[in-house]
């Protein structure tokens, strides 16, 4: 197990960015870092230093210096901490490519907010292109088990902390996600057998009740 090596993890409980960085520390068996919650209303002085260009979490600090983005703190995460396990991006440069692309994708283009701050006919749209997007995942990943092949890795961090909004989305949606991806859903379950998936990503009825007064707020 490797140690802290003074290591600080700014975070939002209910960030999925925020959760990939915890799957990758646990999948590089590092435990024993400095986990500080912040406010997004209210942000750390810590935070707004640390990351003074977008000012959001999350943000890893190593040694004093910090790593912003997701995606580029996962990557910083698999090149630092090199223990037995495979890494999280492939050897090889063209799967490397793929993984990087599918992270790319879920950034860019994943968007759920329509489903809850909407309805009527924008509401169906957002719905609409929300499952479309999944199936475009479901797509890639075909008959493997993962979605770059055969071993949990970067892509794989990369879209997975969206599943724990399914239930919340399904609820105030009124979709089904698992009868639209069942495939989709089988792929999340092989991944929350991982112990660093289960125990990095939020309890989805918390993430009901946050969006709930999400929605109270805004009327």
């Amino acid at each position: 197990m490797a140690g802290s090596d003074d290591v600080v993890l700014l975070n939002f409980w209910a960030s999925p960015f925020g959760a990939r960085v915890k799957i990758a520390l646990a999948e590089k068996g590092v435990v024993n870092y400095d986990y500080k919650e912040e406010k997004l209303a209210d942000k750390s002085s810590l935070l707004l230093k640390m990351n003074p260009v977008h000012k959001k979490v999350p943000v890893l600090i190593h040694h004093g210096k910090p790593i912003c983005e997701s995606n580029i703190i996962v990557q910083y995460i698999d090149e630092t901490w090199q223990n037995d396990d495979p890494p999280l991006l492939p050897s090889d440069p063209y799967l490397k490519a793929q993984a990087r692309f599918w992270a790319d994708f879920v950034d860019s283009k994943v968007r759920f907010s329509g489903i809850w701050r909407t309805k009527g006919e924008e509401q169906e749209s957002a719905k609409k292109e929300f499952i479309d997007l999944l199936k475009v995942l479901e797509g890639q990943l075909g008959e493997k088990p993962y979605l770059i092949g055969e071993s949990f890795g970067y892509a794989d961090i990369a879209v997975i902390p969206l599943s724990c909004w399914f239930y919340a989305l399904e609820t105030v949606g009124k979709m089904n996600i698992g009868q639209e991806c069942p495939k989709l859903i089988e792929w999340v379950e092989r991944c929350m057998e991982r112990e660093s998936v289960s125990k990095s990503l939020p309890d989805p009825h918390k993430i009901y009740e946050y969006l709930l007064e999400k929605m109270k707020k805004l009327g």
